[in-house]
């Protein structure tokens, strides 16, 4: 099973879903940000600190273009947990984009403005972490007035009013909507939207809940035109009914060799008793032999108890 943060982004990083999320987050809904006008950017930046060269990654980072030219660069940070500097974070990632604007090579094009959307996606309980950096900082009252403060951009998914999540059309509503009700309701109801992008859902479903059977049902699902979660939460609950039989019908072989292994071991001790060698070697060398002493001894009865 897969690790959550790279099973969200193997889904965020479909234009249609990362243009969905940017329109019903920011835009409630309205199509502002075409799929189409939308390029990966590298989400990796360097920074030298200290002398050395160190890296950081984004989770997803694309250009929204016009014409050609950057309009903006839209980031996405997923959290499954609250992280209590997130703002030092997300000023991170957005100050490095800003500094590659100031280049040389860049210094005659135009500049654009770099917006991190930080996708909450736990349902257990709200964030309770900072979202400015004045939150996290220990500034002294003389100087305040000369910081600049910074705010994340936070989105709790399973928070949203159920007619903002409604509005998405990707498969982020899927997903979207799976939080909400496991917030509200401990359960999950699927309806039957389509899935687009089957693979990544399912392999996402499966690292959020837990539940490799969502994974296991990725091959069965193939080839179809239209999946909805419906279908698949039937196919996972019969491979879990199919498991469950197998692993009773092993236990079930398990107890029965013990048992028998018992009453072979009780057929020996009556053969030694009886001092017949030629007898328990028969017995034990051919089946037919052996069935009919075991009749003969009633043992055979001990064996269907």
């Amino acid at each position: 099973m897969q690790d959550k943060d790279v099973t969200e982004k193997m889904l965020e990083k479909y234009n249609d879903v990362f243009a969905d999320i940017l329109n019903v987050l920011l835009f409630g809904g309205r199509n502002v940000v075409d799929e189409a006008a939308l390029k990966d950017a590298l989400p990796m930046s360097m920074l030298k600190i200290d002398g050395r060269v160190r890296s950081q990654e984004r989770d997803i980072a694309k250009y929204w273009r016009k014409n050609k030219i950057n309009v903006a660069l839209f980031g996405l940070e997923n959290q499954t947990t609250a992280n209590k500097i997130m703002p030092l974070r997300v000023f991170g990632y957005d100050g490095a984009e800003y500094v590659k604007q100031s280049r040389k090579e860049n210094i005659d094009k135009a500049k654009y403005p770099v917006i991190t959307l930080v996708l909450y996606l736990g349902y257990e309980k709200r964030w309770n972490y900072p979202k400015t950096l004045f939150e996290i900082l220990d500034i002294d009252e003389e100087i305040k007035p000369y910081v600049n403060d910074f705010k994340i951009n936070l989105f709790e998914i399973a928070y949203l009013d159920k007619e903002k999540i409604d509005l998405f059309k990707s498969d982020f509503r899927i997903l979207a909507d799976y939080l909400y009700q496991m917030r509200k309701n401990r359960d999950y109801i699927a309806d039957e939207t389509a899935i687009a992008h089957v693979e990544e859902l399912l392999t996402l479903m499966s690292a959020m809940t837990g539940d490799n059977r969502f994974e296991e049902t990725i091959n069965e699902l193939k080839g179809k035109e239209k999946v909805n979660m419906c279908e698949v939460l039937d196919r996972v609950e019969a491979r879990g009914i199919e498991k469950g039989i197998e692993k009773g019908i092993e236990k079930g072989i398990e107890k029965g060799i013990e048992k028998g292994a018992d009453i072979i071991s009780k057929l020996n001790e009556i053969l030694v008793k009886e001092g017949d060698l030629e007898k328990i070697l028969k017995a034990n060398t051919n089946k037919e032999y052996r069935n009919e002493l075991l009749k003969k001894y009633n043992l055979m009865d001990e064996f269907k108890n």
